[in-house]
């Protein structure tokens, strides 16, 4: 084989052999920061979730403290 041939086919294997490490690094990459990604949505979602708890409790205490004031204004009328 004339040694231009010999080139052009040691040149393609290098080539392929670089594309295919570039493609599994930034395939790895890519993989690490979508999971941390996931790791903060999932940190917010809970946030979310201890918001809306909060939110309820915070709705029932306000309740109770009407019904306590009704009370009480309740009784300071009796007297």
């Amino acid at each position: 084989m004339d040694s231009t041939i010999i080139v052009a086919l040691v040149s393609l294997l290098g080539t392929i052999v670089g594309s295919g490490f570039g493609v599994i690094a930034s395939s790895k990459l890519t993989n690490y920061r979508i999971e941390q990604l996931e790791k903060k949505v999932d940190k917010h979602n809970t946030v979310i979730e201890r918001t809306y708890a909060l939110e309820k409790a915070t709705t029932v205490t306000n309740e109770q403290i009407k019904v306590i004031n009704h009370r009480i204004s309740d009784l300071e009328g009796a007297r």
